[in-house]
């Protein structure tokens, strides 16, 4: 079997470390390279049980990762980190399949906003710049997105949005978000208008998102509450039959008649939506999603988006674990 090449540029991560899990046991792809200043010179094989080669950590400049001319470069970077690396690419490898996974390119019509259960119909696939520029979606906007999209076209006013994540979603660099002591029996709220996410969903629905997130004291899996608030009242069953028509044969949607736990989907690959609950004249549904943010609401979907890239399955590579409740 002729393998891609995939490199990844922020491997230090929580995202890289999944990353690094995912490719190493994909049938189609050859991990070329990893970049990462803290890292490097040491061997990946040191900092991932997955990954059994000789690979070291480097620390890459732009022109360097463009030089690696691997078929595919994730960019696991903060935001606004990601353009010397797409400019870089640009000019002397344009070939090369890009997957941002910061929010510096989702709000840019040229690139391909890759949340696929929702947008695969809009991937041309045919060697153009918005089939080789990939932008991975947020976290909570992909639990966001899912649980709104199915009543879109039915509501009366802007849904609200609750989010709780674990620190996790923070990242590496120290804050209060990812601190364990100031978190402890705590939740902390930020970003309480205008968080990008915020800005993301809404901008992707087409309609206006409010968004509250909150950290938790755990480490991985986000939980987003939803509002809905309906132009004309539904029944339960209208709402459920909705929901599972919309993701019917979507092996990373999984349709709950209860709402689902949080605790119950670190690790997994899927996203659970469920609760369905509704106000007394119908007119107001709360949707409760969750999702590993490291997971579906990073790598995984990455790797959903580079096999559509590279012409491979679309959930090569991906464990299928998703499983009945006990």
């Amino acid at each position: 079997m002729n393998r891609k090449t995939i490199g990844i540029v922020g491997a230090r991560g929580h995202t890289g470390a999944e990353l690094i899990r995912l490719i190493a046991a994909h049938p189609s792809l050859e991990l070329r390279f990893v970049s990462s200043r803290e890292l490097d010179g040491q061997r990946v094989s040191e900092h991932s049980d997955a990954y059994a080669g000789e690979l070291r950590y480097e620390n890459l400049d732009p022109a360097a990762v463009a030089a690696k001319h691997a078929d595919v470069v994730i960019l696991a970077l903060p935001n606004g980190k990601a353009a010397p690396y797409v400019e870089a690419i640009d000019k002397d490898a344009p070939d090369t399949v890009v997957v941002d996974l910061s929010a510096d390119y989702r709000f840019d019509k040229a690139w391909y906003y890759g949340l696929p259960e929702l947008t695969r119909h809009k991937w041309r696939g045919d060697g153009t710049y918005q089939s080789r520029r990939i932008s991975n979606p947020g976290c909570y906007a992909t639990a966001m997105q899912l649980s709104i999209a199915p009543l879109k076209e039915l509501l009366a006013a802007p849904p609200v949005c609750f989010g709780v994540s674990g620190y996790s979603g923070a990242g590496t660099t120290p804050s209060d978000k990812n601190d364990p002591e100031k978190l402890r029996d705590n939740l902390m709220p930020y970003s309480l208008t205008g968080h990008t996410h915020e800005k993301e969903a809404s901008f992707q629905l087409g309609l206006p998102v409010e968004f509250m997130p909150h950290v938790a004291p755990h480490f991985r899996g986000l939980t987003v509450t939803t509002n809905l608030y309906l132009a004309k009242p539904l029944k339960r069953e209208e709402v459920l039959a909705r929901f599972r028509h919309a993701y019917a044969g979507e092996p990373l949607v999984q349709v709950l008649d209860e709402a689902p736990w949080v605790s119950r989907i670190a690790h997994r690959h899927h996203v659970e939506i469920g609760g369905f609950a509704l106000s007394a004249d119908g007119k107001r549904v709360v949707v409760v999603a969750t999702l590993d943010n490291l997971l579906k609401g990073a790598a995984t979907q990455a790797m959903q988006n580079v096999n559509r890239a590279i012409g491979s399955p679309e959930l090569a590579g991906i464990p299928l674990d998703v499983a009945a409740r006990p």
